[in-house]
């Protein structure tokens, strides 16, 4: 198994860490005092690993690239809201510059493949955020299946790929986590000076549901169907529904078809 190792972590401007074993990596810098510098911990294993909406993360010790990075970030928080969305983006761009040319984006923060593996889970993204000062905190969380774990899939109750599956020879973890690493630090600071516009035209293009109808289940357990359209400036989906364009700005994506 190739073990996470510092120095084979190399990205300018992030202090790095790794850590055997800990309860998540988005948590263990949330309860730090950040310093003046970004940080990025990665984790072979995480005993609390969450997900969207509180759900458990889950990854095989060894088999994925687990990890956070933090950053000061110089705007108002509620400007953050679409963040996720930039750093799907980073990190798709970095999963194709490494090969993985079926990597694709699902909204608000999966991350899929595509091809003949097609809406297969290849991992997640997690952005938790504290005020410090005059500043908004930002702990990017990303998880990315690495290797396959059979047993993967249904404790998911879903269809998962791996990098293994999209790439050969295997990637190793502290490639990707630097490759990943890099493109996120870069997508912070575009977003922090241009914000979302600056990455949505990108996002539409790997958006893996771009122009399919979907079914998408609102936060109160009603569901709305539309062609997915883009984003809107805030970071909500677009769907075009009978009734005409409808911004949703938080829910999950149930089902998608062809329009």
């Amino acid at each position: 198994m190739d073990r996470l190792e510092v120095s084979k972590i190399v990205v300018p401007g992030l202090e790095i860490r790794v850590a055997g074993r800990c309860t998540s990596t988005n948590a263990v810098l949330l309860s730090e005092r950040p310093g003046h510098h970004p940080v990025l911990l990665a984790a072979e294993e995480q005993t609390a690993g969450r997900g969207r909406r509180g759900r458990k993360w889950r990854s095989a010790p060894g088999a994925g690239a687990t990890f956070s990075l933090l950053r000061r970030m110089r705007c108002a928080p509620r400007a953050l809201a679409g963040l996720s969305l930039a750093v799907g983006v980073a990190t798709v761009r970095a999963l194709r510059a490494l090969g993985a040319g079926e990597a694709a984006l699902k909204w608000p923060n999966d991350l899929l493949a595509g091809g003949r593996h097609a809406g297969a889970k290849l991992g997640g993204i997690l952005i938790q955020t504290r005020l410090h000062g005059p500043d908004v905190v930002a702990v990017v969380g990303i998880g990315i299946n690495c290797r396959s774990v059979r047993a993967l899939g249904s404790q998911l109750r879903r269809s998962v790929v791996s990098l293994d599956d999209l790439v050969q020879p295997a990637l190793e973890r502290n490639t990707v986590v630097a490759a990943v690493a890099r493109e996120v630090l870069a997508a912070m600071r575009a977003y922090e000076r241009s914000g979302l516009p600056a990455f949505a035209a990108e996002w539409r293009a790997l958006h893996a549901h771009e122009g399919r109808r979907l079914r998408v289940r609102l936060d109160d357990g009603r569901t709305v169907s539309g062609i997915a359209a883009g984003l809107a400036p805030s970071g909500a989906l677009r769907l075009q529904t009978r009734g005409g364009m409808r911004d949703v700005t938080s829910g999950r994506i149930v089902s998608a078809s062809a329009s």
